[in-house]
């Protein structure tokens, strides 16, 4: 645990990069939106919001990705194990979704509060993503965090592994499995049925239930390949 726990601290060497950039861009990111929906009609439509707190997750995306390519070197430099590494990662990326959830929590009871930000504006936990209780609220936003973490970590082992070659094959390869998902389901006219599933679904199973499954399941894939990466 003590090694486990040394691999973890691997990440907050630059806590500004890990912590501060994904936070610079979202806030960006809701300036923006906080601009615009004081220029616009746009908060008067009660179902309206904005998916600008996105640039958060996939920010952290990218985080995790640069984790793994520069990170894991010198972890093995200094005598980590790549098994040692990789639960140094999942515990940093659980610690750090929780530690969002919390901070998403907070904002989203601003928001709330202020009418959201003077202007309508639903930013923080858009649409299905607002809970109505501050505990649920902090599982609601910081489980789809644990996707991005843990893919990110899956794309930096694949470059890791196989370069940029690794990294283009898994993207084109999302896009044929993705392309063909929606293709299937629009030659067997199913659309609707996949919309009524969603529909029956309850907010905390597509909030919080599958997007923790959907991590497990990256966790799972994304470990045998960290074994087998080079410095």
């Amino acid at each position: 645990m003590h090694r486990v726990l040394q691999a973890a601290r691997l990440h907050l060497i630059h806590p500004l990069v890990i912590l501060g950039i994904p936070w610079l861009v979202v806030s960006i990111s809701f300036a923006v939106n906080v601009v615009v929906w004081h220029l616009t009609p746009a908060g008067e439509d009660e179902n309206s919001f904005s998916g600008g707190v996105l640039a958060l997750y996939f920010t952290v995306l990218a985080v995790y990705v640069q984790a793994v390519t520069q990170l894991l070197p010198f972890a093995m430099g200094v005598s980590l194990s790549r098994r040692t590494f990789y639960l140094g990662t999942a515990l940093v990326a659980v610690v750090q979704s929780l530690f969002y959830g919390v901070a998403i929590a907070v904002l989203v009871a601003i928001e709330n509060a202020t009418g959201g930000w003077g202007a309508g504006l639903d930013f923080w936990a858009p649409a299905v993503f607002e809970a109505d209780n501050p505990f649920l609220q902090i599982l609601s936003s910081g489980a789809p965090m644990l996707i991005f973490t843990f893919a990110g970590v899956g794309v930096g082992v694949v470059h890791k592994r196989w370069g940029q070659g690794g990294t283009w094959g898994l993207i084109i390869a999302s896009l044929l499995f993705f392309g063909g998902l929606a293709i299937l389901i629009t030659w067997r006219d199913a659309w609707g049925s996949v919309g009524r599933w969603f529909v029956d679904q309850s907010a905390a199973t597509l909030t919080i239930g599958l997007p923790a499954l959907v991590a497990l399941v990256i966790a799972l894939i994304t470990y045998p390949g960290i074994r087998r990466v080079v410095p």
